[in-house]
């Protein structure tokens, strides 16, 4: 992997699983996203309601539901939070991209049975 991609494997290497900002680089986001951490955005304004919540007692918890796309605060307040649908899937399912066309293999080969035989697939080399 290049470099850009020891930011994302020191935090999950040192037990973090979801980190909260405003905004994320793309290649921070694609790079976290592709070593299971997940790059919660979230509005300045909510950012700092959960920065203060923290602050008040750092022994409290964020709770992140993911599949509900939800942060629950200490206080039992919620922010929601935008994820790529397939970023959730795969983060649900805790698949990469060739975990993902795997569990397309039943789809594909019923495709790849009804395509004309017309249609050449064959790889030229």
């Amino acid at each position: 992997g290049s470099s850009r991609e020891h930011a994302p494997w020191a935090l999950t290497q040192y037990g973090f699983r979801a980190v909260i900002s405003t905004s994320f680089a793309d290649i921070f986001r694609g790079n976290a996203l592709k070593n299971s951490l997940l790059p919660i955005v979230v509005p300045r304004e909510a950012h700092q309601a959960l920065f203060a919540a923290v602050a008040k007692d750092p022994a409290d918890t964020v709770t992140v539901d993911l599949a509900n796309q939800t942060l629950t605060l200490p206080d039992g307040s919620s922010i929601q939070f935008p994820i790529d649908q397939f970023a959730k899937h795969c983060m649900l399912e805790g698949v990469d991209e060739l975990g993902y066309i795997l569990q397309q293999e039943p789809a594909i080969a019923a495709y790849e049975a009804k395509r004309p035989l017309s249609v050449d697939t064959r790889l030229v080399g």
